[in-house]
């Protein structure tokens, strides 16, 4: 069995969360709470790579992630 570790950015919307992998193109799911949307984002990974596996594609590996907060004022 491999391990894998993969970035993951779930955010908080008007309609619950939005969850993705930024290192798996396409890869993204939601949820009615966080817990919910890590849920799906888990199993919405789990396929992508075993889709990967089955067609012979290579698996994106990630050496580091920077995450950071950026506050703006913009004149209207």
């Amino acid at each position: 069995m491999t391990k894998y570790i993969f970035p993951v950015v779930i955010e908080k919307d008007k309609h619950g969360y939005f969850a993705y992998c930024p290192t798996l193109q396409g890869c993204y799911t939601q949820g009615d709470t966080y817990e919910e949307a890590l849920a799906n984002i888990r199993d919405a990974i789990q396929l992508h790579i075993a889709d990967r596996l089955a067609s012979n594609e290579p698996i994106p590996e990630v050496d580091t992630v920077s995450l950071t907060m950026m506050e703006l004022e913009i004149a209207a």
